[in-house]
């Protein structure tokens, strides 16, 4: 049945795959753990009860997208062993060391503090809980930060040597590996995607409970805090894209031809084409409706400014241009529009109306999802553009794949479709439902699963303290509790 599949496209569908899956999951909880600092520190300075009740609101979110970001990444880096070898074992000095100092740092510390900061708030104390919430916001950035290292050399690899076996081995200095040339920009771009993205989505479950209940003081904050994130934030990724492509530009610049759609040099200005659509065979953008010299004007900075195209890199250099030239638009287009929300908001909140227009919410609630297909988008971009490369320039993916049969990438395909679509399903419509619920005042947290009596995050009512009672405050209790 397989036997006629080519087992490096089955490999590669099956990382693209998981990968996929696996990056809307860091994506968010990267994002909704500096918003739960954010909530917290807000809480303790001001002690209005709102931003508790939204902590304890995102904290249960955040618990199930953490624990499925973190098994769906383990089970992607089984992969290099299966499918990729040949890549572990060649570039395995380089980039084993560096994904060995993320488990080291990053995932030591959430693991550390992950648990004082679901069910200790009324064990531990505020300071020190806060100090937990810290932690653990700072470790989702630092995994981000390894992980984001060994992509980005693997897209401009810099500090190695050759080994005589063809091992890329490392050279007399860590940090030319660590901070290659592209580095920077994709840390920057991707953390900032992260943030905008969970915005997108508090701004977009904000919005939702601003339609059924304008009143709703809960739903009004958390959607006034993700309307500032995207008035202010989105143009910062843009310009931080704009650097990112110059970047691209200087270091891969068949990658950039591709997001362009230039087959053909443009000697006197070349323009950004809105539309087309790509065709490698004939190596010519079909219908295609264009900006004259604009794309000069971005990536040059000048109308006039000469630009290559891929009619001057070899035919089995390049990248395939559909999926990188649509993904490109898909992410820019995301990200405009992010930004003219943002821009929206700001005029409803001059107005007055910014909890009072319901097209603005609806708005929103579209916008909700969107962050997920940005970076989605940009990961394609990114990757494919990468191709015919593992290692841009040096190891192809043709050369990086395990010495496997079509019929067993494929069995091991489809078993991981089945399985992420039944466990990760369950947990997306999980938290569309607990999203779904409205935060109210004395919002219960994370259950501990601890012998005897079930508590929850700093709920947990006082000895005078009647716990059917609408009007009492968690924080009664841990005011009488403070200080151990």
């Amino acid at each position: 049945m397989f036997d006629s599949l080519d087992a490096l496209l089955l490999a590669r569908i099956q990382f693209a795959f998981t990968v996929s899956f696996h990056f809307i999951f860091p994506a968010f909880s990267i994002g909704l753990a500096s918003y739960l600092a954010v909530l917290e520190g807000l809480w303790l300075k001001t002690g209005r009860h709102v931003y508790l009740d939204l902590f304890k609101y995102w904290l249960k979110i955040f618990a199930i997208a953490f624990a499925m970001g973190v098994v769906s990444g383990i089970v992607m880096s089984y992969q290099f062993g299966t499918n990729w070898s040949v890549f572990s074992d060649k570039a395995g000095p380089v980039i084993g060391p560096l994904m060995a100092y993320e488990v080291l740092t990053a995932f030591f510390l959430e693991a550390g503090f992950l648990g004082v900061m679901l069910f200790g708030m009324n064990k531990v104390g505020k300071k020190l809980h806060f100090l937990a919430t810290l932690m653990v916001a700072g470790g989702t950035f630092v995994s981000a930060f390894w992980i984001l290292s060994v992509n980005s050399w693997m897209h401009t690899p810099t500090g190695f040597e050759m080994g005589a076996n063809g091992q890329f081995l490392p050279g007399e200095s860590w940090i030319d590996i660590i901070f290659n040339p592209s580095f920077p920009y994709r840390l920057a771009h991707t953390v900032i995607a992260a943030y905008l993205t969970t915005a997108f989505v508090v701004g977009g479950v904000g919005a939702w409970h601003l339609l059924k209940d304008r009143t709703n003081e809960h739903a009004r904050k958390m959607f006034s805090m993700a309307m500032w994130m995207a008035a202010l934030v989105a143009p910062v990724q843009i310009f931080v894209g704009d650097q990112h492509g110059l970047n691209t530009l200087e270091h891969q610049p068949a990658k950039v031809m591709a997001m362009e759609g230039h087959y053909e040099s443009h000697p006197d200005g070349a323009p950004f084409y809105l539309f087309g659509i790509p065709n490698d065979t004939t190596q010519t953008l079909d219908y295609a409706i264009g900006i004259p010299k604009a794309s000069s004007l971005i990536l040059k900075h000048s109308l006039d400014a000469p630009l290559a195209g891929l009619d001057t890199v070899p035919d089995d250099e390049q990248p395939p241009v559909f999926p990188v030239f649509w993904a490109f638009r898909i992410m820019v287009a995301i990200g405009t529009g992010m930004m003219l929300l943002g821009f929206w908001s700001l005029f409803a909140r001059w107005r007055g109306k910014l909890y009072e227009w319901p097209l603005l919410h609806r708005a929103a609630i579209v916008m909700g999802p969107t962050g997920f297909v940005a970076v989605i988008a940009g990961w394609i971009t990114t990757e494919v553009g990468r191709q015919p490369y593992t290692v841009y320039g040096l190891l192809r993916t043709a050369q990086s794949a395990s010495p496997l049969d079509a019929p067993a990438v494929a069995a091991s395909l489809l078993a991981f479709v089945l399985v992420y679509f039944a466990v990760f399903g369950f947990g997306v419509w999980y938290i569309l439902k607990l999203m779904q619920k409205p935060p109210h005042t004395g919002e219960k947290g994370v259950k501990s699963t601890a012998k005897g009596p079930v508590r929850t995050a700093g709920i947990t009512p006082g000895p005078t303290q009647n716990p059917n009672d609408p009007t009492a405050l968690p924080e009664d209790h841990e005011e009488a509790t403070d200080g151990r």
